[in-house]
């Protein structure tokens, strides 16, 4: 039990006792730096049930207290605040029951409790990945990763969009002007050459559109009329009724969009457990729609077209099936859950990690596979988030205006090799050591600065700002990780014996109240599906160890046993900054 659960029920036995009134609630807050007390009762909402004097409130809980909860050493009030001062002995005793768990702060699942499924990544196969899907991988993996850590199962999974119109212009365009290139003949990662074809495709497409402008048509009509696209979207008809040739070309082309996202995906440090293809579960939509039909749920209108209304819900009408038969996003989302609770029965709720533009399609989502009766689907959660955002404006994929993601992994290892160079941090690493530490700061910058931001909130990323050795950023991070490895493989003596009866130092203790907030932090995190708890909370604890650091003097104490709590103490932080990291999908450097 933490001290704050322990305090809240001697405060209710306080207030029961003292004034005959059950509280159900009780406040805490940190104590103010200036004043003397390590945790703060907020007496104030408690003048709704106790009339009288706030300062004599506190006074009275504050005695009882005193009086019948060993921890408490001392209290004092300042206006409506109770300052309560808890003895040493109790951190120390924490410390002892933490120092040895390598996992501390981590919950195992139980066995009887329905697991979760994370979906991130969930690329078309049109195009490679870029700055936006970083953010989405980023987001999800390490939602994922805190959900474990929070006693959860996880399954991590994505839909690949292999189908679909957008699909078909990369595969039109190749067809047209490829003249049979493959990636082994231009050298070019597989999903780098397919998405070439889509730029090419946009670009022939606007050309077609001025054309038919000029013979006196609306832009609207040429849009809709331009040859290129009424041959792509045969093609899509062909593809459907599974045209042998149209298949070929589509298996080819995205197998090599597949080997090209492995080698993001590794390079990024992200991984799946199961994978869907949109190519498969769009079938399952389809049959469920047709289910949807003879329920009443869904209705067909005139041209062929099925829809479902929700307009008595708040919503509008949507479409769940083109006229011509086709399905559209949301036949294969429909089919994609279901299936995914087919195959894993086990799991009771899905998270769905995608950008805030498709807020709309995720509440129809959610409230169509209600309507068909799943009862699952009140678990479904949609990871919404904010768009990233360059200097240089937003990113636009069919005019070939993105941030591709293999080239700022790239340029992040050689923005941190500038800047390390710059400080000559890396005296005596050999190049193959350097270049792993490179990689290693370029990544923990980049998903630094990108997960301590609110999901919901947009980010402008400026990849410099991101690799900073001081401030809220990866760098500073994994560099105060690394000083201290250094204290401890500086450390000649032997400080693996536990401690009791020690009287602590200011900056030890705050220290430790930092190190007991981590596992409430993993849980809030998991709940609020924001990593953004967890990396603010690392950047807080390294702040409070490097004042300590500065304060305190470690491997110089005069005092044995206080030089051996202080390495301990160290070792700790350092192991709760790697885990808190590993949430986070970032390593940390031993030697910086």
């Amino acid at each position: 039990m933490s001290l704050q659960e322990t305090l809240s029920i001697q405060v209710k036995q306080a207030v029961q006792s003292t004034f005959s009134i059950s509280l159900d609630i009780v406040e805490f807050q940190a104590t103010r730096k200036e004043f003397a007390g390590d945790i703060t009762l907020v007496i104030f909402p408690m003048l709704r049930f106790i009339k009288g004097n706030p300062v004599q409130i506190g006074n009275d809980i504050g005695n009882y207290l005193f009086e019948n909860v060993d921890e408490v050493k001392a209290f004092n009030v300042v206006k409506g605040f109770l300052n309560i001062e808890i003895e040493d002995s109790y951190y120390v005793q924490f410390f002892n029951e933490i120092s040895t768990n390598d996992c501390y702060g981590f919950v195992s699942p139980k066995v009887e409790d329905k697991a979760i499924m994370v979906e991130y990544s969930s690329p078309n196969t049109n195009k490679p990945l870029h700055l936006g899907h970083i953010r989405n991988n980023l987001l999800g993996y390490s939602v994922a990763e805190i959900l474990k850590a929070s006693g959860k199962k996880v399954y991590k999974t994505q839909i690949i969009n292999d189908r679909g119109i957008h699909i078909c212009k990369s595969m039109l365009a190749w067809k047209r002007f490829g003249n049979g290139e493959t990636p082994e003949s231009t050298g070019l990662k597989g999903d780098k050459l397919v998405g070439s074809y889509y730029v090419k495709f946009d670009q022939e497409y606007k050309k077609e559109i001025q054309a038919l402008i000029t013979t006196g048509k609306t832009e609207e009509e040429a849009k809709k009329q331009a040859p290129i696209l009424l041959e792509a979207q045969n093609m899509l008809l062909k593809w459907e009724a599974g045209d042998e040739e149209t298949v070929a070309l589509w298996e080819k082309m995205n197998h090599w969009v597949y080997d090209g996202f492995d080698i993001t995906y590794k390079n990024l440090g992200v991984d799946f457990d199961t994978l869907y293809y949109e190519s498969n579960t769009y079938l399952l939509g389809k049959e469920f729609v047709a289910e949807g039909l003879k329920s009443g749920v869904f209705v067909k209108e005139a041209d062929g077209s099925v829809w479902c209304d929700l307009t008595e819900d708040g919503l509008d009408k949507k479409i769940v099936q083109r006229a011509d038969g086709t399905a559209v996003y949301m036949t294969q989302d429909i089919g994609t859950a279901i299936q995914r609770i087919k195959d894993f029965p086990d799991v009771g709720g899905m998270v769905y990690t995608v950008g805030n533009e498709q807020d709309y399609h995720f509440k129809v989502l959610f409230l169509i596979l209600k309507k068909l009766g799943f009862d699952w689907a009140k678990n479904l959660y949609h990871l919404s988030y904010g768009m990233v955002d360059l200097p240089s404006g937003k990113m636009k994929s069919r005019e070939g205006t993105v941030v591709d993601a293999d080239d700022l992994i790239d340029e992040m290892a050689s923005t941190a090799a500038e800047i390390s160079e710059e400080l000559g941090k890396l005296d005596g690493y050999s190049e193959s050591e350097k270049q792993e530490l490179y990689k290693t700061i370029g990544l923990g910058a980049l998903k630094y600065f990108i997960l301590k931001v609110d999901p919901k909130k947009r980010i402008l990323f400026d990849p410099k700002e991101s690799i900073d050795f001081q401030g809220n950023t990866g760098p500073f991070i994994q560099y105060t990780y690394a000083r201290i490895q250094s204290i401890i493989r500086k450390a000649d003596f032997d400080y693996s014996k536990p401690l009791t009866g020690m009287t602590l130092n200011e900056k030890e203790k705050e220290l430790l109240k930092q190190l007991q907030l981590f596992p409430e932090v993993i849980q809030n995190a998991a709940e609020t599906h924001s990593p953004a708890l967890i990396a603010n909370y690392t950047y807080d604890l390294v702040k409070e160890f490097n004042s300590f650091y500065q304060n305190v003097s470690i491997l110089g104490a005069d005092d044995l046993n206080d030089k051996i709590f202080r390495v301990q103490l160290s070792k700790k932080v350092a192991l709760t900054i790697k885990n808190a990291f590993k949430l986070l999908g970032i390593n940390v450097p031993e030697r910086m």
